[in-house]
């Protein structure tokens, strides 16, 4: 089985001074949120699409979801975890109580806040999983990235032909990725940043599949102008 699992648990701090959290936000004149469950809904794959928000979003969340999607049957909501990838176990939790987990069933993880990642990147994420137990979405970087580790002075320059800027989905058999977070140690889940690094950091391959320059992740207000623009461009 192949589940959908928008992780939609931030607050949006670095949005500054917002009434809500930056995923229900509108651009298009809906939510960021229901932008993102409405690609989700194009894929004909995915047995539940499971949305995790904060627990005092639950409800709210719910609310727009049934008021902007239709046969919205297959789409559950769920509290978040206190970080990203404890919000990611509670959606494993989820399956492992209905008695579907097993060493097959997959999750396509994605940001609420990404609102235009494309059918052909969920199709490409959920195929690769035929031949690898997780992948991450990524471009190639254009930047050249700087290394500091003082914050004051360069510590190296990596070749940028090398390096690559993550996005998400990230595609993981949920199986796998619970054993794995279960199996580190407390100062291996303080250094996380997603979930594909709990697959690296047990020495475990993450296959790369090529994502897009505009599945931007909205994070900062200028985001909001840039998502107005490409929504205009879909429309």
């Amino acid at each position: 089985m192949v589940y959908g699992v928008i992780l939609a648990g931030g607050i949006g701090s670095r949005m500054g001074s917002v009434e809500k959290p930056k995923q229900f936000i509108n651009i298009g004149g809906k939510p960021i949120i229901i932008h993102t469950v409405e690609k989700f809904m194009m894929i004909s794959r995915f047995e539940k699409i499971i949305v995790l928000c904060p627990e005092d979003w639950i409800e709210y969340t719910d609310e727009i979801i049934s008021k902007y999607i239709k046969n919205r049957e297959k789409i559950v909501v769920l509290k978040g975890g206190d970080t990203r990838n404890e919000t990611l176990m509670n959606a494993v939790k989820y399956i492992d109580e209905k008695g579907v987990l097993d060493d097959e069933t997959v999750i396509v993880t994605h940001d609420a806040v990404r609102p235009f990642v494309t059918t052909r990147i969920l199709k490409d994420n959920i195929e690769s999983m035929d031949f690898c137990d997780a992948c991450d979405t990524v471009v190639a970087a254009t930047d050249t990235i700087v290394e500091s580790f003082d914050g004051q002075t360069i510590s190296q320059i990596p070749d940028r032909k090398f390096l690559y800027q993550g996005q998400t989905p990230q595609t993981f058999k949920a199986k796998k990725l619970w054993e794995l977070y279960e199996a580190l140690t407390k100062a291996e889940k303080d250094i996380l940043t997603d979930a594909a690094k709990i697959f690296a950091i047990k020495g475990q391959k993450v296959h790369l599949v090529s994502g897009e320059t505009y599945n931007i992740k909205i994070t900062y207000p200028y985001d909001i102008t840039v998502a107005e623009a490409l929504i205009k461009k879909e429309i």
